[in-house]
């Protein structure tokens, strides 16, 4: 026959274990001194310096968004600037926009879920 533990001793084996923000923790703050310890310093995203242009972000988003209600045809130039890269082929997608080529030099941008809902892709 068994004897059962007293809880004290449950719960102390209970608090021994990690979970999963804890584990994520020591392996980020395992890398940042590994980094730190070769000298590494001049990535990108540990620069403070760098702000985000917020009026320039509203604006990309607001041109998309239209971009994306009206349907407008647009230029390469202008869906490059819109996506943030140039197409490479004749249907880019990036960041739940997808960038339809129509003909030469001409792009349509529509969101992603709206091109699943189609029945023929």
């Amino acid at each position: 026959m068994s004897v059962p533990q007293p809880k004290e001793s449950q719960k102390n084996t209970q608090n021994t274990e990690i979970n999963p923000e804890q584990a994520l923790g020591l392996v980020s703050l395992g890398l940042m001194q590994k980094l730190s310890d070769k000298g590494i310093s001049d990535l990108n995203w540990l620069k403070e310096d760098e702000k985000c242009d917020s009026y320039e972000l509203r604006q990309r988003l607001e041109l998309t968004s239209l971009a994306i209600e009206t349907g407008a045809p647009l230029s390469t130039s202008e869906v490059s600037k819109l996506l943030g890269v140039r197409p490479g082929s004749s249907k880019v997608e990036r960041g739940g926009l997808i960038a339809k080529k129509l003909s030469r030099n001409v792009w349509r941008l529509i969101k992603s879920s709206q091109e699943s809902s189609h029945w023929r892709n």
